[in-house]
């Protein structure tokens, strides 16, 4: 019972550790997978190192078709090859009687070079069905097998919320391993504005997403991209922008503060289960100390040093704790390789990371506590008089 605790404590710092290691890579790796050169525009005004508004769930509609239209133009903001507009919401989608709660993309003609989708068969909608509230839709891979099993979706009829649309295309599977898979597999694709109107009843946009022509002009589309929607929006004080200019590498940024964020804390909860079984350490120990008087006692008659038995003592507990330390980082290492199969049985590439240096803080932490809690009950055997110790009873 005394070993237990610092198992499950240490197997507990291993596997927060590993995980949370492994999570973080994963998040990363796809994060970058979707391209290095993208910039993305967030309504809302934010700190340059602090997430935006719309992170904590504000709604704000600062962002308009309109501003998207601007950054387009070529003249204007040279340094992007293709940009794309976006709002979302959940949809009933049905086909036949069959109807599946999805999610649905408004976005633009320019989707597919932006997020690097391919189309597996149909075609994408256009730049002029974009603004004329065209009635038709893109299927991902998945929502379309679960609509039409194996049939061929391209020109049927779908209603989504109600509304007729015609099935125009079919988006090719990505995989649960891919960033953003899931919404895309799993989503209807309608042109922007007709999802503005007819779907959600608003006219402004979640975001816009832009891709530069090459990762070094990154900084210089980010400057002509302020000052296009500052004069759009008639900004004269940059202290007052309604917006956030995001490129991919501050998104990875935030991602990785958010995430040791996370992990941090999880391990702090973790380590609480440690000093659990430091205190179950000290309770033993104690309890020992009273088994053993006459141990100490006889010990003493026979020349051994108060020293001698606070050594002692402190090598017992801490001798337990190191055991203990050594199982748990046993049992961590396996649940989190466990973890690891599971995940890439799941699809998803996940990497099986255990870093160094969090067996070696276990290890220490382990024996550290041992030493720590095992002071009381040592010191407390160290101060027993031999005399009462061989009478004691």
């Amino acid at each position: 019972m005394t070993i237990l605790g610092i198992i499950i404590g240490v197997a507990s710092v291993i596997m927060i550790m590993a995980v949370g290691l492994s999570a973080q890579e994963f998040i990363v790796s796809q994060v970058e997978g979707v391209g290095s050169n993208l910039i993305v525009v967030l309504p809302g005004a934010s700190d340059e190192e602090g997430p935006p508004a719309i992170a904590f769930g504000i709604a704000v509609t600062t962002l308009t078709y309109e501003d998207l239209r601007d950054l387009q133009n070529e003249r204007k903001v040279p340094e992007v090859e293709a940009a794309a507009g976006y709002v979302s919401g959940t949809v009933s989608v049905s086909e036949n009687g069959d109807t599946i709660n999805s999610s649905m993309n408004g976005t633009t003609a320019g989707y597919i070079k932006v997020e690097n989708a391919e189309i597996a068969s149909g075609r994408f909608f256009s730049e002029d069905e974009e603004q004329n509230l065209s009635r038709v839709a893109v299927l991902g891979s998945q929502l379309a097998e679960d609509l039409f099993d194996d049939q061929d979706p391209i020109n049927k009829k779908i209603k989504i919320n109600d509304n007729s649309f015609t099935v125009i295309g079919l988006l090719d599977e990505r995989g649960a391993g891919s960033f953003g898979a899931s919404d895309q597999d799993n989503s209807v694709f309608i042109p922007l504005k007709t999802a503005q109107k007819m779907i959600l009843g608003i006219d402004h946009l979640g975001f816009i997403r832009l891709k530069a022509k090459e990762a070094y002009m990154i900084e210089s589309a980010k400057q002509s991209i302020k000052e296009v929607l500052r004069e759009q929006h008639d900004i004269n004080d940059p202290a007052n922008d309604d917006f956030s200019v995001r490129d991919q590498a501050s998104i990875l940024e935030i991602i990785t503060t958010v995430t040791d964020v996370l992990r941090y804390f999880l391990l702090v909860v973790g380590s609480i289960s440690l000093v659990v079984g430091g205190i179950g350490i000290m309770n033993i120990m104690l309890i020992a100390v009273n088994q053993r008087i006459r141990e100490v006692g006889l010990r003493k008659s026979l020349g051994a040093k108060s020293r001698d038995v606070l050594i002692q003592f402190l090598m017992e507990s801490s001798t337990v704790s190191f055991i203990g330390g050594g199982l748990g980082i046993i049992f961590g290492v396996l649940i989190s390789f466990l973890i690891y199969l599971g995940m890439n049985i799941a699809g998803y590439e996940w990497e099986f990371i255990i870093s160094p240096a969090s067996v070696f803080v276990a290890v220490i932490i382990s024996i550290a506590i041992g030493l720590v809690f095992g002071m009381y009950p040592a010191r407390k055997a160290a101060k027993i008089s031999p005399m009462e110790a061989l009478r004691y009873e």
